[in-house]
C-alpha cells in the first residue's frame, strides 16, 4: 500500500473513530449529567430513565454496527478487506 493512500486510510479510520467515540461520550456522559433537565415522557416512561434502561443500550448497538460497516466499505475502497482461505 503507498504511503498516502495509508495516510489516507488511517486519517478517514481516526476520524470516525473519534466521532463515534463522541457519541458514545455524550450517551454515556451527557444523558446522566442533564438526567434532571431531561424530565419529559418518552414512550411512557421519563426520558432519563428510558435511555438508562434501553436507551444508551440501544445507541451502543448502533455504533458497533455503523464502525463495523464503515471499516468494511472502507477496507474494500483501499483494497485491504479479509479474504477467508
Amino acid at each position: 500500500m503507498p504511503v498516502d493512500l495509508h495516510r489516507r486510510y488511517w486519517r478517514k479510520t481516526l476520524l470516525v473513530t473519534f466521532v463515534l467515540f463522541t457519541v458514545w461520550f455524550i450517551t454515556t456522559f451527557g444523558v446522566i449529567y442533564f438526567a434532571r433537565f431531561l424530565n419529559f415522557t418518552f414512550f411512557g416512561w421519563p426520558f432519563g430513565f428510558w435511555m438508562g434502561a434501553q436507551g444508551s443500550l440501544l445507541i451502543y448497538g448502533l455504533v458497533v454496527g455503523f464502525y463495523a460497516w464503515y471499516m468494511n466499505r472502507l477496507d474494500a475502497q483501499h483494497d485491504l478487506e479479509h479474504k477467508d482461505t
